[in-house]
């Protein structure tokens, strides 16, 4: 058969949904190289059987019972034949005559109307000759594999995970795909025993070969279909948490996890404030930018750099031991397929120090540094610069460590009835830190009830930043306050990101624009 040109329609990849034929298609496929494939190597597969079920279509279409015209064959009078050289013309053969030309040898001229009426002739039985050979009468443009996935390979992944988790019968485990049916049985006793392996290891992580070692299934299957069958029954039982960035598979028990990975820490907790961003000016928005709240719109967020970035560790995030997953930070911890929780390793880039990390990422934060925070003393304010590491699966944390010294630090104090005041002392700072936003916590105890008891009964958001405004701007000549030093004040009893501010900054009366992000708060306007 003659391998027709394919001419798809423009739209065609970009109106691509998985079809019955795609499915069965990609089980057989499964079933043939018994191995679990992740969505990328399946639509690499499925886009060349497209191509090939297209092809063999458009020439169902297009020869419609008729013979390809190529001039080595013989024709007789009423036979239909298509023309790939005219854009597969369909005529009837109405007559034929013997053909003359000494240099050719014996051939047969053949009489062929085409359906608009026009009679052309053409020669038949003609061993040599250009046209005998397909390829030279395609004049359709056919596209490869390769040409399609450069242009439409993300789209096309993503129809292709959309239509298979649709099906029951296809599971993936950290991006590969496998048919259920085929999998290797995996009992309650195989379990318990993984459960007993990582009680042993502190919880984990450990690879699937490890717990395999011990969970021992059938040795008779392919190693790669009992690593997968394993790998579902841990992440179908909520015992068991696959921790592992994308690329590696890594469990760990989910009860031995640290308890503000499994919960949100309370100073994390943001109650969302409704607010109009069409408040918020240029500057405000560029100041937003540059904060990096992990709570700000993630377009909002200015890019990361490839040799890092330096965040302003916030009350909450210093409290909870804790850094910001922004939009701005993301880039530089890992990610995964599919796991919300990440269990990675925290490189100190001064002394090389290496301690267990955790990206929660459906609640946007890094977990693991309190302890290294209180090590060296950091105050909230301080300054962290965190850079990609040498290896996958490491970050490095670094703060300007200097010699301690003794400045002139915003400190907050907690009064008997549970208010709030700040004064200027002279407190021991040991790294570089943000002036606006560093602010000493002498009573960590005393500020942790301020919380417990704003969350039994929490005063409105707009008093907050009055208040917090009242007090900050008594510390300052001018009597103004600037908005990221509200922003990190607001932030010691309420979690909130810069915006609800801003807009209401903006909104209200009582507060009064000086001038470079600086507000007056004016009591005879009222609060």
């Amino acid at each position: 058969m003659v391998v027709a040109g394919l001419s798809l329609r423009e739209d065609y990849w970009e109106d691509f949904e998985l079809q019955a034929e795609d499915v069965e298609f990609i089980y057989a496929h499964l079933l043939e190289v018994e191995t679990p494939l992740t969505s990328h190597e399946l639509i690499a597969a499925l886009v060349e059987d497209r191509l090939r079920r297209e092809i063999k279509a458009i020439e169902s279409r297009r020869l419609a019972g008729a013979s390809v015209y190529l001039p080595r064959e013989r024709f007789e009078p009423g036979q239909k034949i298509v023309f790939p050289a005219f854009e597969w013309r369909a005529g009837e053969v109405i007559g034929e005559r013997p053909g003359f030309n000494p240099e050719l040898g014996e051939f047969s001229v053949i009489q062929v109307r085409f359906e608009n009426g026009e009679e052309r002739e053409f020669a038949a039985g003609l061993a040599e000759h250009a046209l005998n050979d397909p390829s030279t009468q395609q004049t359709d443009e056919t596209p490869s594999a390769g040409e399609i996935l450069a242009e439409y390979e993300d789209l096309l992944v993503e129809r292709l995970e959309a239509g298979l988790e649709e099906q029951e019968d296809f599971v993936r485990i950290a991006g590969r795909w496998f048919p259920r049916a085929l999998l290797v049985d995996v009992n309650a006793g195989h379990l318990n025993l993984a459960e007993a392996v990582l009680d042993m290891s502190n919880g984990g992580p450990l690879p699937t070969d490890a717990l395999l070692e011990q969970v021992e299934l059938s040795v008779n299957e392919n190693p790669n279909l009992m690593r997968f069958s394993l790998d579902l029954a841990l992440q179908e039982d909520p015992r068991f948490d696959e921790v592992g960035p994308a690329g590696q598979v890594l469990w760990f028990l989910q009860r031995l996890e640290p308890e503000g990975v499994r919960s949100t820490p309370e100073t994390l907790r943001y109650r969302p404030i409704e607010y109009d961003r069409d408040q918020l000016t240029p500057e405000m928005l560029d100041l937003e930018r540059r904060l990096g709240d992990e709570l700000t719109p993630a377009d909002q967020i200015a890019a990361a750099s490839p040799e890092g970035v330096t965040v302003t560790l916030l009350y909450p995030h210093w409290r909870a031991g804790t850094l910001p997953l922004s939009a701005q930070v993301r880039a530089y911890f890992p990610t995964a397929y599919e796991a919300p929780r990440i269990r990675f390793v925290l490189v100190d880039g001064a002394t090389g120090e290496r301690f267990p990390g955790w990206v929660v990422r459906e609640q946007g934060y890094v977990f693991g540094l309190e302890e290294w925070y209180r090590e060296h003393e950091f105050i909230p304010g301080t300054l962290i610069c965190i850079k990609p590491g040498k290896d996958p699966g490491e970050v490095i944390v670094q703060a300007d460590t200097k010699r301690a010294r003794r400045d002139w630090v915003r400190t907050v104090l907690v009064g008997a009835d549970g208010g709030v005041v700040f004064a200027n002392l002279k407190q021991v700072v040991t790294a570089a830190y943000d002036e606006r936003m560093a602010i000493v916590v002498p009573d960590i105890e005393a500020m942790d009830q301020v919380w417990e008891k704003r969350q039994q009964q929490s005063p409105p958001f707009e008093r907050v930043v009055a208040d917090m405004a009242r007090e900050l701007t008594k510390l300052n000549p001018q009597n103004h306050v600037h908005i990221s030093e509200l922003y990190a004040a607001v932030n010691l009893v309420r979690r909130c990101p810069p915006g609800p501010i801003m807009a209401l900054l903006a909104e209200r009366p009582w507060f009064v624009h000086v001038g470079d992000l600086h507000f007056r708060f004016d009591d005879s306007a009222g609060s």
